[in-house]
C-alpha cells in the first residue's frame, strides 16, 4: 500500500555546497539516500515530496566525518511503499520462469508460484515466455495484469531487492484481469438461465 508520511533523517552536505543550503538542495540529496531504500517500519521509499524544516548544521570530529562536511536533520514527507499481509494487489507480470511468475507490484516484485495461480495443470513454455492450461486454453504471460493477494512478506533492508514477497491468485475475485471478466460473464450467464 502506499503512504504519505512524514519522517525525519539527517544528511550529509559536502563542504563544496555549503554556500547556501537549501530546501531543493536537501531534498535532492534525501532522494539519494533514501529512494529505493527498504525500511521494516516504512517500507520503501518511492520518493521525497517536499522537506518542511532543516535543522542546524552539526559539524562533527574530523576522524568520524569527511573534511567540511556539515550534517544537517532535516523533517520531509515521503510517499513510501509498504505492502501488507493479505493485501490484494493489482500488479503486471513482469517475468515468467518454470516455476512461476513475477509479478511487478510498486517498487518490488512478488513471486506467484505455479501452485498459486490455478487449480487446473500449468505448463511452461519458455517461447513464449507464458505459462499455459492445456484444460481451459488460459495463458499467463509478462505484460498480463493479474489481481493477487500478499501471502508472505520478508523485507531485507540491506538489499532490498532481496526481499521476498509471495502471492496468490486462486481465491475467488482474484487471477488474471482477463479470467476475472470471463469468470463475471459466466457467473451472469447463469444467473441469467435460472
Amino acid at each position: 500500500m502506499y503512504k504519505r508520511v512524514t519522517l525525519t533523517d539527517t544528511v550529509e552536505v559536502p563542504a563544496r555546497e555549503l554556500g547556501s543550503v537549501t530546501t531543493d538542495q536537501i531534498r535532492r540529496l534525501l532522494q539519494d539516500k533514501l529512494e529505493g531504500r527498504m525500511d521494516s517500519d516504512v517500507g520503501s521509499v518511492v520518493t521525497i515530496t517536499e522537506v518542511h524544516d532543516i535543522g542546524e548544521g552539526v559539524v562533527l570530529p574530523e576522524r568520524e566525518r569527511h573534511e567540511g562536511s556539515v550534517f544537517y536533520e532535516a523533517e520531509f514527507d515521503a510517499v513510501t511503499f509498504d505492502p501488507s499481509m493479505q493485501e490484494v494487489i493489482d500488479g503486471t507480470v513482469v517475468e515468467v520462469v518454470e516455476f512461476g511468475a513475477f509479478i511487478g507490484i510498486g517498487p518490488v516484485d512478488g513471486l506467484l508460484h505455479v501452485s498459486q495461480i490455478s487449480d487446473e495443470y500449468l505448463s511452461y513454455d519458455a517461447e513464449n515466455q507464458q505459462l499455459a492450461s492445456t484444460e481451459s486454453n488460459r495463458t499467463l504471460g509478462v505484460d498480463d495484469a493479474i489481481r493477487a493477494r500478499i501471502v508472505t512478506k520478508s523485507i531485507d533492508e540491506r538489499n532490498p531487492r532481496d526481499s521476498k514477497i509471495g502471492l496468490t491468485a486462486k481465491q475467488p475475485g482474484l487471477g488474471k484481469h482477463g479470467w476475472l471478466t470471463e469468470e463475471h460473464e459466466t457467473r451472469q450467464q447463469a444467473a441469467g438461465d435460472d
